[in-house]
Protein backbone atom coordinates (compact mmCIF):
# COMPACT_ATOMS: atom_id res chain seq x y z
CA UNK A 1 0.00 0.00 0.00
CA UNK A 2 2.57 2.05 0.46
CA UNK A 3 4.28 1.41 -2.51
CA UNK A 4 1.15 2.58 -4.61
CA UNK A 5 0.81 5.74 -2.65
CA UNK A 6 4.71 6.14 -2.96
CA UNK A 7 4.35 5.75 -7.19
CA UNK A 8 0.77 7.83 -7.08
CA UNK A 9 2.54 10.81 -5.17
CA UNK A 10 5.64 10.46 -7.73
CA UNK A 11 3.54 10.67 -10.85
CA UNK A 12 1.63 13.25 -9.57
CA UNK A 13 4.56 14.94 -9.35
CA UNK A 14 6.30 14.72 -12.37
CA UNK A 15 2.79 15.46 -14.33
CA UNK A 16 3.06 19.05 -12.37
CA UNK A 17 6.75 19.28 -13.27
CA UNK A 18 5.84 18.92 -16.64
CA UNK A 19 2.89 21.14 -16.42
CA UNK A 20 5.17 24.01 -14.98
CA UNK A 21 7.58 23.16 -17.65
CA UNK A 22 5.04 24.15 -20.19
CA UNK A 23 3.69 27.32 -19.04
CA UNK A 24 7.12 28.26 -18.48
CA UNK A 25 8.29 27.73 -22.10
CA UNK A 26 5.12 29.36 -23.50
CA UNK A 27 5.60 32.59 -21.63
CA UNK A 28 9.55 32.13 -22.56
CA UNK A 29 7.92 32.47 -26.06
CA UNK A 30 5.45 35.71 -25.34
CA UNK A 31 8.32 37.73 -23.03
CA UNK A 32 8.58 40.96 -24.32
CA UNK A 33 12.41 41.78 -25.80
CA UNK A 34 13.40 45.02 -26.17
CA UNK A 35 14.36 45.87 -29.81
CA UNK A 36 16.03 49.36 -29.39
CA UNK A 37 16.52 51.66 -26.71
CA UNK A 38 17.61 55.64 -27.17
CA UNK A 39 17.46 59.02 -25.89
CA UNK A 40 16.10 61.92 -27.37
CA UNK A 41 14.68 65.23 -26.17
CA UNK A 42 10.96 64.61 -27.93
CA UNK A 43 9.45 67.49 -26.31
CA UNK A 44 11.18 70.60 -26.49
CA UNK A 45 11.88 70.74 -22.74
CA UNK A 46 15.32 70.46 -23.06
CA UNK A 47 14.96 67.29 -21.29
CA UNK A 48 15.57 63.47 -22.62
CA UNK A 49 13.10 60.98 -23.14
CA UNK A 50 13.80 57.41 -23.04
CA UNK A 51 12.60 56.01 -26.16
CA UNK A 52 12.04 51.61 -26.69
CA UNK A 53 11.08 49.70 -29.10
CA UNK A 54 9.65 46.60 -28.01
CA UNK A 55 7.76 43.59 -29.13
CA UNK A 56 6.46 39.84 -28.42
CA UNK A 57 8.18 37.12 -29.81
CA UNK A 58 5.16 34.79 -31.81
CA UNK A 59 4.76 31.81 -29.82
CA UNK A 60 4.25 29.75 -33.42
CA UNK A 61 6.92 31.70 -35.20
CA UNK A 62 9.75 32.39 -33.24
CA UNK A 63 11.24 34.84 -36.19
CA UNK A 64 7.77 37.16 -36.11
CA UNK A 65 7.36 39.59 -33.80
CA UNK A 66 4.01 40.40 -32.61
CA UNK A 67 2.52 43.56 -30.72
CA UNK A 68 5.46 45.74 -31.45
CA UNK A 69 4.98 49.15 -29.91
CA UNK A 70 6.86 51.97 -29.03
CA UNK A 71 7.33 53.15 -25.41
CA UNK A 72 8.70 56.24 -23.74
CA UNK A 73 9.30 57.12 -20.86
CA UNK A 74 8.86 61.27 -20.96
CA UNK A 75 10.78 63.88 -18.30
CA UNK A 76 7.32 64.82 -17.30
CA UNK A 77 6.78 61.38 -15.52
CA UNK A 78 4.61 59.69 -17.96
CA UNK A 79 4.81 57.06 -20.28
CA UNK A 80 3.73 57.07 -23.42
CA UNK A 81 3.14 54.23 -25.92
CA UNK A 82 3.05 53.70 -29.73
CA UNK A 83 1.30 50.73 -30.90
CA UNK A 84 2.86 49.10 -34.70
CA UNK A 85 1.91 46.14 -36.97
CA UNK A 86 3.34 43.01 -36.27
CA UNK A 87 5.91 41.32 -38.67
CA UNK A 88 9.65 39.96 -38.83
CA UNK A 89 12.19 43.07 -37.95
CA UNK A 90 11.42 46.31 -36.74
CA UNK A 91 13.30 49.63 -36.90
CA UNK A 92 13.21 52.90 -35.30
CA UNK A 93 14.95 56.47 -35.90
CA UNK A 94 14.84 59.75 -33.96
CA UNK A 95 15.46 62.36 -37.19
CA UNK A 96 13.97 65.86 -37.76
CA UNK A 97 11.35 65.49 -40.62
CA UNK A 98 8.81 68.04 -40.36
CA UNK A 99 11.47 70.25 -39.36
CA UNK A 100 10.45 72.11 -36.19
CA UNK A 101 13.48 71.51 -34.52
CA UNK A 102 13.04 68.58 -32.76
CA UNK A 103 13.32 64.66 -33.34
CA UNK A 104 10.72 62.29 -34.55
CA UNK A 105 9.81 59.09 -33.82
CA UNK A 106 9.97 57.18 -37.61
CA UNK A 107 9.66 53.44 -37.44
CA UNK A 108 9.46 50.64 -39.79
CA UNK A 109 8.31 47.36 -39.40
CA UNK A 110 8.70 44.69 -42.16
CA UNK A 111 5.87 42.42 -42.74
CA UNK A 112 6.06 38.95 -42.45
CA UNK A 113 4.79 38.18 -45.72
CA UNK A 114 6.76 37.14 -49.63
CA UNK A 115 6.66 40.55 -50.34
CA UNK A 116 8.82 41.69 -48.42
CA UNK A 117 7.15 45.23 -47.86
CA UNK A 118 7.32 47.68 -45.02
CA UNK A 119 4.99 49.89 -42.80
CA UNK A 120 6.30 53.13 -41.82
CA UNK A 121 5.34 55.36 -38.90
CA UNK A 122 6.08 58.98 -38.18
CA UNK A 123 5.07 60.83 -34.57
CA UNK A 124 6.02 63.34 -32.68
CA UNK A 125 5.82 64.03 -28.86
CA UNK A 126 6.04 67.83 -28.88
CA UNK A 127 4.85 69.79 -25.69
CA UNK A 128 4.36 65.81 -24.96
CA UNK A 129 1.49 66.44 -27.17
CA UNK A 130 1.15 62.87 -29.07
CA UNK A 131 0.67 63.28 -33.15
CA UNK A 132 0.39 61.27 -35.83
CA UNK A 133 2.33 63.21 -38.66
CA UNK A 134 1.46 59.77 -41.23
CA UNK A 135 4.11 58.96 -43.95
CA UNK A 136 4.22 60.19 -48.06
CA UNK A 137 1.85 57.26 -49.86
CA UNK A 138 3.32 54.74 -51.99
CA UNK A 139 3.24 56.45 -55.99
CA UNK A 140 0.53 55.54 -58.21
CA UNK A 141 1.01 54.25 -61.56
CA UNK A 142 -0.05 53.00 -64.72
CA UNK A 143 1.96 49.37 -65.11
CA UNK A 144 1.32 47.14 -68.24
CA UNK A 145 2.65 44.64 -70.41
CA UNK A 146 2.89 45.32 -74.72
CA UNK A 147 3.19 43.52 -77.52
CA UNK A 148 6.82 42.97 -78.36
CA UNK A 149 7.80 41.63 -75.78
CA UNK A 150 7.84 44.84 -73.17
CA UNK A 151 6.36 46.66 -70.41
CA UNK A 152 5.68 50.53 -69.73
CA UNK A 153 5.01 52.05 -66.68
CA UNK A 154 3.37 55.86 -66.62
CA UNK A 155 3.88 57.82 -63.14
CA UNK A 156 0.28 59.25 -61.70
CA UNK A 157 2.08 62.46 -60.85
CA UNK A 158 3.78 63.53 -63.32
CA UNK A 159 2.39 61.38 -66.80
CA UNK A 160 5.83 60.37 -67.45
CA UNK A 161 6.54 57.34 -69.47
CA UNK A 162 9.12 54.70 -69.19
CA UNK A 163 9.44 51.35 -71.16
CA UNK A 164 11.17 48.13 -70.57
CA UNK A 165 12.56 45.66 -73.13
CA UNK A 166 12.05 42.09 -71.78
CA UNK A 167 13.00 39.96 -75.00
CA UNK A 168 15.77 38.33 -72.60
CA UNK A 169 12.48 36.51 -70.66
CA UNK A 170 10.43 36.00 -74.05
CA UNK A 171 11.00 32.02 -73.55
CA UNK A 172 9.70 32.40 -70.07
CA UNK A 173 6.51 33.52 -70.73
CA UNK A 174 6.06 32.29 -74.57
CA UNK A 175 5.66 28.76 -71.71
CA UNK A 176 3.67 30.79 -69.56
CA UNK A 177 1.22 31.43 -72.85
CA UNK A 178 1.37 35.31 -72.36
CA UNK A 179 2.85 35.85 -75.47
CA UNK A 180 2.18 33.76 -79.11
CA UNK A 181 4.66 35.44 -81.43
CA UNK A 182 5.04 38.56 -79.79
CA UNK A 183 1.91 39.78 -79.55
CA UNK A 184 -0.30 39.75 -75.83
CA UNK A 185 -3.20 36.49 -75.92
CA UNK A 186 -4.98 39.36 -73.71
CA UNK A 187 -4.21 42.92 -72.03
CA UNK A 188 -1.75 41.94 -68.41
CA UNK A 189 -1.13 44.96 -66.43
CA UNK A 190 2.15 44.88 -64.41
CA UNK A 191 1.83 44.65 -60.28
CA UNK A 192 2.30 47.75 -58.38
CA UNK A 193 3.45 46.87 -55.04
CA UNK A 194 3.80 48.79 -51.38
CA UNK A 195 6.96 50.40 -50.36
CA UNK A 196 9.58 47.72 -49.61
CA UNK A 197 11.77 50.46 -48.17
CA UNK A 198 11.38 53.47 -46.95
CA UNK A 199 14.34 55.83 -45.13
CA UNK A 200 15.17 58.77 -44.36
CA UNK A 201 17.50 61.03 -46.60
CA UNK A 202 19.09 64.23 -47.02
CA UNK A 203 17.60 66.53 -49.34
CA UNK A 204 19.85 69.32 -49.04
CA UNK A 205 21.81 70.95 -46.20
CA UNK A 206 18.48 71.95 -44.56
CA UNK A 207 15.93 69.62 -45.17
CA UNK A 208 16.05 65.82 -44.50
CA UNK A 209 13.06 64.04 -46.42
CA UNK A 210 12.34 60.23 -47.02
CA UNK A 211 12.99 58.22 -49.76
CA UNK A 212 10.49 55.06 -50.62
CA UNK A 213 11.41 52.23 -53.23
CA UNK A 214 8.44 50.24 -54.78
CA UNK A 215 8.82 47.19 -56.81
CA UNK A 216 7.04 46.80 -60.11
CA UNK A 217 6.51 43.02 -60.64
CA UNK A 218 5.53 40.59 -64.13
CA UNK A 219 3.76 37.76 -63.60
CA UNK A 220 5.06 36.48 -60.25
CA UNK A 221 6.55 38.52 -57.61
CA UNK A 222 10.42 37.20 -58.21
CA UNK A 223 9.81 38.38 -61.85
CA UNK A 224 10.97 42.19 -60.83
CA UNK A 225 10.81 44.81 -63.74
CA UNK A 226 11.35 47.92 -62.57
CA UNK A 227 12.09 49.86 -59.18
CA UNK A 228 10.35 53.09 -58.55
CA UNK A 229 12.12 55.47 -56.06
CA UNK A 230 10.64 58.47 -54.64
CA UNK A 231 11.96 61.25 -52.73
CA UNK A 232 9.35 63.31 -50.13
CA UNK A 233 9.81 66.37 -48.11
CA UNK A 234 7.46 67.56 -46.00
CA UNK A 235 6.13 71.00 -45.79
CA UNK A 236 3.23 72.53 -44.14
CA UNK A 237 1.67 69.79 -43.05
CA UNK A 238 1.65 68.04 -46.18
CA UNK A 239 4.21 65.48 -48.14
CA UNK A 240 5.63 66.68 -51.75
CA UNK A 241 6.57 64.65 -53.99
CA UNK A 242 10.15 65.95 -54.79
CA UNK A 243 11.42 63.74 -57.28
CA UNK A 244 10.59 60.47 -58.54
CA UNK A 245 12.83 58.04 -60.81
CA UNK A 246 11.80 55.01 -62.23
CA UNK A 247 14.87 52.30 -63.09
CA UNK A 248 14.82 48.67 -64.79
CA UNK A 249 15.60 45.94 -61.92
Amino acid sequence: MKKEMLLVIISFFLISLSTITGVYAIEEKNKTVTISKQEADLTGDRQNETIFLKGVHDQDEEANLQNIYIEISASNGRTYSFPLESGTKASLKMVDLNHDGLKDLFANVLSSGTEGTVKSYLYTLKDFVRTELTVPEPLEMDAKFKNGYKAEIKLSDSGKSYLFDLKERKEYYKKLGFYYRGKLNEPTELTVNTYNNVEPIHIDKQRIGLKGQQKVTGIANADTIALVESIWYYDRGQWKLFKADVKPS
